[in-house]
């Protein structure tokens, strides 16, 4: 401000300002409290209960390395930078981030005793996982949903997995399938209150997913948006928002054949989610394909070369994260992210450090530009795409805390 300018607005009309927006300030500053600071999942892998066990990601791995080796020429052919030997070595090393053991829809409806069996071993099995440091770094269940004629059997299973761990695993999240509207969410608050309190949980130790696999979920009847309603009665618990995309599709009338991530309806939800869920720290997950690569080769190449473009369509659109349903298709979400993270850092690295020298060139960019140049760079560093000295071969002043600033904007250019 000019020091030397006057104003007539008196202190008085300042504190009368103040008073009305301070409460929105608040208000605004709780709802939405800025992205979460851990690295995103590249992939959430879904296994039925009834195959799910602690050596799961070596199987998967392994499996994966199999195909990859079966298929390297058809792969080159189908990446850009070159990754697939370090592709290979991921599968070797933690082919799985994220996992949920299935008792919905992967699972099925069998007995009562068959169901309680299996989640007490799937309990045993997040507990020994999270403890493994080549395992997944988050991991958890999706039990049954929320309406009336199967939630106290999805309760149960979460009972009883909590009770084969021994209490909550480290990483541990459980997703809620079919959400439909907001309400249910305060009803899962109040699950966690419950057994947080029966099992002398830790406060707050429970957190969850929601599932987005009915329009119900995207728009309500009174035409506002249910999920943006829903991430707000979570009272921080809700960790991320997953697309449905076959259950979402057949419910919107889509004809099987057409159902897929990339139909209008699937962008459609997926841009309402992804809008809704902006700055409060949760994340969005894009659906699976049900399309495998097995079969002849040319149909094994086939699947492969298009889940490699679905999953680099998903990055190019801001979903960082998606289901795998089969090892075949670790093999291209490392491959697509791997190449999406590596292409895009040449020219983020320059323009970040053009940024943090104020240069001119082609293009000037503001601190929101340079806010999501940092941030593409940090989701290469954090999926292992690159590492910091090939990050610093490109711009020397992009060290990871250089950039860790500047997504908070504490980066003054030329200073």
């Amino acid at each position: 401000m000019n020091p030397q300018y006057l104003s007539r607005v008196p202190d008085s009309g300042f504190d009368r300002v103040d008073a009305l927006l301070d409460p929105v300030d608040t208000d605004l500053a709780d709802a939405f409290p800025g992205d979460r600071q851990q690295p995103q999942p590249v992939h959430t892998v879904y296994v039925s209960a009834a195959d799910a066990g602690p050596d799961t990601p070596r199987v998967w791995g392994e499996q994966a390395v199999e195909l990859l080796d079966r298929h390297t020429e058809a792969l080159s052919e189908i990446g850009t930078t070159g990754a697939l030997p370090d592709v290979r070595a991921m599968l070797e090393h933690r082919p799985i981030m994220d996992l949920r053991i299935d008792f919905e829809d992967g699972f099925g409806w069998r007995s009562d005793d068959v169901e309680d069996a299996a989640a007490l071993e799937a309990g045993r099995t997040l507990r020994l996982l999270s403890s493994d440091p080549s395992g997944p770094r988050s991991l958890g269940i999706r039990a049954k949903g929320l309406a009336p004629h199967e939630r106290r059997r999805g309760i149960r299973t979460l009972e009883l997995v909590l009770e084969g761990a021994g209490g909550v695993p480290d990483g541990f999240v459980f997703t809620v399938p079919k959400l439909r509207a907001a309400q249910q969410v305060t009803a899962v608050v109040a699950l966690c209150e419950e057994l947080e309190r029966a099992y002398g949980l830790p406060d707050r130790s429970l957190r969850f997913e929601l599932q987005i696999e009915s329009p119900q979920a995207v728009l309500g009847p009174d035409g506002t948006v249910t999920v943006a309603k829903a991430i707000h009665l979570a009272d921080g618990r809700c960790t991320g928002l997953h697309y449905g995309t076959y259950d979402y599709s057949a419910a919107c009338g889509i004809a099987s054949r057409f159902q897929s991530l990339e139909h209008p309806v699937a962008d459609h939800a997926k841009s309402v989610m992804l809008v809704a869920a902006a700055q409060t720290g949760v994340w969005v997950c894009d659906g699976s394909t049900q399309v495998i690569p097995q079969g002849s080769d040319e149909e094994i190449h086939a699947a492969l070369a298009r889940h490699y473009r679905l999953v680099t369509r998903s990055l190019e659109r801001g979903y960082y994260q998606g289901w795998d349903m089969h090892p075949g298709h670790l093999i291209t979400r490392w491959l697509a992210t791997f190449d999406f993270y590596r292409a895009a850092l040449p020219a983020a690295a320059t323009r970040v450090q053009a940024y943090l020298d104020r240069q001119g060139g082609g293009v000037m960019d503001e601190p929101a530009t340079a806010q999501a140049l940092a941030t593409v760079i940090l989701r290469g560093l954090a999926c292992g795409a690159f590492d910091e000295d090939a990050v610093r071969a490109q711009a020397p002043g992009c060290t990871g805390g250089t950039l860790r600033d500047l997504l908070t904007r504490a980066v003054v250019p030329g200073s």
